[in-house]
């Protein structure tokens, strides 16, 4: 199996980021320009972001973890089209396909939110230390936010096509939601108890709170985060394993 595994993670890199170096430097270059416009756009309409004054590291530590959780649940829900001709060995199965996925792409973004955080420290040559352990922590539970949702797509996307448009409809507003551009403890009462469902912006506030010493972050539930991740991931497995001979053959 870790054999197996690897042969995927390497074909998946060549073929997501090419041969070259071009494709790592672009994998780094996203975030960087997508945390540059915001900084620009809002340093032009607020005089400080909501927590400290540098705007770049407080659109980071949001805009990170959300483009974290967006591409491994929408690189995870693909495992079974992208490795579909190698599925067909009786040696490679879709949860080495899904394990692929998953290992490749949580490393990749935590190398390149390393790189972007340590720029942001260097160049605007910001005060530590980062408090590690809720970083960590926040990285962990989007990693298997990610997985678990990107798991139920792939049984959904795959059995039913048409799931794939609606579900990307369905989460344009998360990019709104997840406390990307706002605290949580900002907003007015009715806001904070449908926004407290959303599990990333528990994540966004627990990433916050490791760069950022007085920020409590009181509404944070890691319970919850976990309890939907897993249902969500078992949910998957249980449908794939029961379906996954079918869903091939499609």
């Amino acid at each position: 199996m870790p054999r197996t595994v690897m042969a995927l993670m390497l074909r998946e890199m060549a073929t997501t980021y090419g041969r070259s170096a071009g494709g790592y430097i672009w994998a780094v270059l996203e975030p960087v320009l997508g945390v540059a416009l915001l900084s620009v756009l809002f340093s032009m309409a607020l005089r400080n972001p909501g927590l400290g004054s540098n705007f770049p590291l407080f659109y980071a530590t949001g805009y990170l973890p959300f483009a974290m959780f967006n591409d491994l649940a929408n690189k995870t829900a693909t495992s079974i089209r992208f490795s579909r001709p190698f599925l067909a060995y009786p040696s490679v199965t879709f949860i080495d396909a899904l394990i692929a996925r998953v290992v490749l792409n949580v490393l990749t973004h935590i190398a390149v939110i390393a790189i972007v955080f340590g720029g942001i420290f260097i160049i605007f040559q910001l005060p530590g230390p980062v408090a590690m352990a809720p970083v960590f922590e926040a990285l962990l539970l989007v990693a298997l936010l990610g997985t678990g949702v990107g798991t139920l797509n792939c049984y959904l996307m795959t059995t039913f096509p048409i799931w794939e448009r609606v579900w990307q409809i369905l989460t344009r507003p998360l990019f709104l939601i997840s406390g990307i551009f706002f605290l949580y403890d900002m907003m007015p009462p009715k806001a904070q108890d449908l926004l407290w469902y959303n599990p990333l912006i528990h994540c966004t506030g627990l990433m916050r709170r490791g760069f950022y010493p007085t920020y409590e972050a009181s509404y944070i539930n890691q319970g919850y985060v976990i309890a939907i991740s897993l249902i969500l991931l078992l949910a998957g497995l249980a449908l794939l394993e029961r379906n996954h001979k079918k869903l091939l053959e499609r």
